[in-house]
C-alpha cells in the first residue's frame, strides 16, 4: 500500500495536470446548448456542396429579419394613432368661466345691465361648448409633419371614432375662433369675453401611449413569422445548386427545426457524448502541442491552469451572450486570448491556444464557418500586433487593426453571399468596434495576471531594466562598481542568449539584478574596493569571508522580495552562482591550514543551479565578466583561454546538468563571449605580417 501511495506522490504533478485537464473538459462541455447541430455547412450565393437534400420532415418556412422587419414597418405605416378625449376638462373649464365670468362683470358693471349680462354670459358658453365639443388636440411629437387630412383615431367613452387631424382645434386656431366668433356677436362685452375665454382654453384631447403600445403589440403579434411549408421528402436544394436567397432562407428554416427536434427528443444523451468527445479531441490536441513543442510550459502546472483558465473564459462569455441574445454575438472579445496569452508566451503559442479557442467556441454558436474565419483572421492580426510587446501604445494598434480586419473580413464575406451591399448590417461594425475596444482591457487583465500568477511580460521587463527603478538606483549608490558590473554582464548574456533562441529582455533584467545583495556589505566585494583601497578580509578568517560573499545570494533574495521583483528575476539571484566554490578563500583556508579537514559546505553556494537557459548564461557572463577585471595584459589568446576554462570548468562541475542547453549552444556562446570581450577590452586585432 506504501509503494501504491508513493508512486502517487512522485507521480503527483503528472496526475494534478490530467485533472486540469479533465475538469476543463467537463465545465466546458456544460456550457454547450442541449441541441445537436445541423450536419451541413452552406454558404449563401455559393453551390450546395453535398448531395440533394431531401426534408425529412414537414417544416414550415421561417421569414427572414429583413421580411418581418418590413412587414412590421408596413403595417404600423398604416397604423392608425389613439387620442383619448377627457370630458372633465370641459366641465372644470366651464365652472371657471362662469365664476370669473361673475366676478368680472361685478366689478365692471355693480351688477347693473342684467339683459346685456344674460346675452354675454350665454355667448360666452355658447363659445366654449362649440370649442370643446370640437376638441383641442395636443401637439404631440407623433403628429409631426403630418397634413390636416391624416387619419386619427379618437376614443371618448369608449367608443373609438376616425377623424382628420383639421376636424380638431389647436390651441391657436382655438383663439382664433373666440376672437372670430366674438367680433361678429353684436350687444355683448366683446373685450371682457376675450380674456375670460382665452383663460379657460385648454386641451383635451391626448396621445394615449397605453392605448397604442397595445394596439401595436397586437398589430406586430398578429404578423406571421413563417410563410408556406415544405413537405416530407420534398427536394429542399440539389448537389451543385447555387444558395440563393430563398433556398438559404429554408434551409435556415430547416435546420433551426431539425436542431429544435433534436435537442427535445431522447437523443440528447448521444449529442452529449458527441460534444464531449469533440472537446475531448480538441483539449487532447492542445495537450500534445505542449508537451511537444512547449516542454517548459507543459512541466508547469500554473502555466497549463493559465492557459485553460483563459480558453474557459472565452467559452464561458460565449455561451451567455448566445444565451441572453445571439445578435450580440460579435461583441465577444475573442482577440482577448491571443493578446494575453502572447503577452506572456511566444506567438506560435499564442496563435495555437486561439485556434483552439475558436473551434470550442465554433461548436455553439450559429453559422460557425463565418464565425471561425472571423475570430481566426482578427486573432491572427493580434497576435502579429503585439509580436514586440514593449509599449502600451501597440494595445492601440492592435485595438484598430483588429476592427479593421474584422470590419473588411466580413464585407468580403457579405460581398461574396449577396452579390452587394444590402445584406451588409450597420449593426454588425457596431459589435466589431466593441469588440476591438473590449481588447483595450486586456492590459489591466495582464497587470493583473503578473501579480495572481507570478508571470512577467516584456513591458514588466522593460520598466525592471530601466536603472532608475528604485533597486537599481540604490544598487548604483551603494555598490556604483557592481552596478557597472551588472550592466557589463547583462551586455554580455543578452547578445549570447539573443543568438541561441532565449528570452533576451528576461536575460537582461536578471542579470542587472543578479548581484544586488551586494549593496548590504559593498566593501566586501573587489569590484567596490577601489586601486589600493582597505581589503577588509584581511581582518577576517577565510570561513567568515565565505559566509559574507555567500551571504550576498540571500540578502539578494531578500531585497527582491521586499521590493516586489518578480520570481523569474528573482531565480537569476538565486542561480547565479549555483552551487559552485568561493575558491579563493577555500584554497586560502587549505594554505594556511594544512593540517584542518575542510568543511566543505562552508565555501559553498546553497544553489540551485541554473535551470533555464537564461540563468545558464548570465552564470557563465557574471564569472567572465569578474574574471576578465583581473586581466593585466588581455590579448586574444588570454580572453580565448579566459572563457574557455571558466565555461568548460562550470560544464565539469555539472551547474547545466538543469538547464535545456545543449553543446551548440554553448559553443555559440564562447564565440560571443570571446568577441565581446576583446571589444569590451580594447584588445587590439593582430594582423598576419
Amino acid at each position: 500500500m506504501m509503494k501504491y501511495f508513493t508512486r502517487i506522490a512522485e507521480k503527483y504533478s503528472e496526475i494534478y495536470k490530467v485533472l486540469l485537464f479533465v475538469i476543463s473538459i467537463v465545465i466546458v462541455v456544460l456550457q454547450f446548448p442541449q441541441t445537436g447541430k445541423f450536419k451541413y455547412e452552406y454558404v449563401k450565393g455559393k453551390p450546395w456542396m453535398h448531395d440533394d437534400l431531401i426534408a425529412p420532415f414537414d417544416f414550415a418556412i421561417l421569414k427572414s429579419d429583413e421580411e418581418i422587419n418590413n412587414e412590421k414597418e408596413s403595417a404600423l405605416e398604416n397604423n392608425h394613432l389613439y387620442f383619448s378625449v377627457n370630458n372633465t376638462v370641459k366641465i372644470q373649464k366651464k365652472n371657471k368661466f362662469k365664476t370669473d365670468f361673475d366676478e368680472k362683470w361685478t366689478a365692471k358693471y355693480q351688477g347693473n345691465n342684467a339683459a346685456y349680462r344674460e346675452k354675454s354670459y350665454n355667448k360666452g358658453l355658447e363659445i366654449i361648448d362649440s370649442i370643446y365639443n370640437k376638441g383641442i388636440i395636443q401637439l404631440s411629437d407623433k403628429l409631426e409633419d403630418k397634413e390636416g387630412d391624416y387619419i386619427i383615431n379618437v376614443v371618448n367613452e369608449n367608443i373609438s371614432e376616425e377623424k382628420e387631424l383639421s376636424a380638431f382645434f389647436t390651441i391657436q386656431t382655438a383663439d382664433d375662433y373666440i376672437i372670430r366668433s366674438l367680433n361678429t356677436s353684436p350687444g355683448i362685452d366683446a373685450a371682457l369675453l376675450t380674456t375670460l375665454l382665452e383663460n379657460v382654453i385648454s386641451q383635451n384631447i391626448f396621445y394615449d401611449e397605453n392605448f397604442n403600445s397595445k394596439y401595436k403589440e397586437e398589430i406586430l403579434g398578429g404578423i406571421s413569422l413563417t410563410r408556406g411549408m415544405i413537405q416530407k421528402d420534398e427536394r429542399v436544394i440539389s448537389k451543385g445548386e447555387l444558395v440563393t436567397t430563398e433556398k438559404y432562407q429554408i434551409i435556415e428554416s430547416l435546420k433551426k427545426e431539425y436542431e429544435k427536434q433534436l435537442g427535445s427528443s431522447s437523443k440528447y444523451t448521444w449529442i452529449f457524448i458527441g460534444q464531449l468527445l469533440l472537446v475531448i479531441i480538441s483539449y487532447t490536441v492542445l495537450y500534445l502541442f505542449l508537451y511537444s513543442f512547449r516542454h517548459e510550459v507543459f512541466v508547469d502546472n500554473k502555466k497549463v491552469f493559465f492557459i485553460l483558465l483563459n480558453i474557459f473564459m472565452m467559452v464561458l462569455v460565449t455561451s451567455i451572450v448566445i444565451k441572453l441574445d445571439v445578435g450580440y454575438l460579435y461583441l465577444v472579445p475573442l482577440c482577448f486570448v491571443p493578446v494575453i496569452i502572447r503577452a506572456f508566451y511566444d506567438t506560435r503559442l499564442a496563435l495555437f491556444v486561439h485556434i483552439i479557442t475558436v473551434i470550442i467556441t465554433g461548436f455553439l454558436v450559429p453559422n460557425s464557418f463565418e464565425f471561425k474565419f472571423l475570430q481566426l483572421i482578427a486573432g491572427i492580426m493580434a497576435i502579429i500586433s503585439v509580436v514586440n510587446l514593449r509599449r502600451r501604445l501597440q494595445f492601440f494598434i492592435t485595438t484598430i487593426l483588429v476592427f479593421i480586419t474584422y470590419s473588411a473580413t466580413y464585407t468580403g464575406m457579405m460581398l461574396m453571399q449577396d452579390g452587394g451591399f444590402e445584406g451588409i448590417s450597420i449593426n454588425s461594425y457596431m459589435m466589431f468596434a466593441g469588440s476591438s475596444l473590449l481588447v483595450l482591457f486586456s492590459y489591466p487583465l495582464i497587470y493583473i495576471f503578473e501579480k495572481v500568477f507570478g508571470f512577467v511580460t516584456d513591458i514588466s521587463l522593460l520598466e525592471l531594466s530601466d536603472v532608475n527603478s528604485k533597486l537599481l538606483r540604490m544598487l548604483g549608490l551603494k555598490a556604483p562598481a557592481t552596478l557597472q558590473h551588472s550592466l557589463q554582464v547583462a551586455n554580455l548574456a543578452e547578445d549570447a542568449i539573443y543568438a541561441i533562441g532565449g528570452n533576451a529582455m528576461l536575460t537582461r533584467a536578471g542579470a542587472l539584478y543578479h548581484d544586488v545583495g551586494k549593496m548590504e556589505m559593498p566593501l566586501y566585494f573587489t569590484e567596490n574596493q577601489g586601486m589600493g583601497g582597505i581589503n577588509p578580509h584581511d581582518e577576517i578568517t577565510s570561513e567568515e569571508s565565505a559566509a559574507i560573499i555567500i551571504s550576498h545570494v540571500i540578502k539578494g533574495i531578500e531585497l527582491a522580495k521586499k521590493y516586489n521583483v518578480p520570481e523569474r528575476i528573482i531565480d537569476f539571484i538565486r542561480t547565479h552562482h549555483g552551487t559552485r566554490r568561493t575558491l579563493f578563500f577555500y584554497n586560502k583556508f587549505i594554505k594556511n591550514n594544512p593540517d584542518e579537514v575542510v568543511d566543505d559546505s562552508k565555501f559553498r553556494y546553497h544553489g540551485p543551479i541554473p535551470f533555464s537557459k537564461e540563468t545558464a548564461v548570465v552564470m557563465m557572463a557574471d564569472a567572465i565578466e569578474a574574471a576578465s577585471r583581473s586581466m593585466k595584459n588581455p590579448d586574444e589568446k588570454s580572453i580565448n583561454d579566459l572563457v574557455e576554462n571558466i565555461i568548460n570548468s562550470q560544464i565539469e562541475l555539472n551547474q547545466y546538468t538543469n538547464s535545456d542547453i545543449t553543446f551548440r549552444d554553448v559553443s555559440i556562446i564562447k564565440k560571443i563571449f570571446k568577441r565581446k570581450l576583446q571589444n569590451m577590452l580594447h584588445v587590439r586585432v593582430e594582423y598576419p605580417a
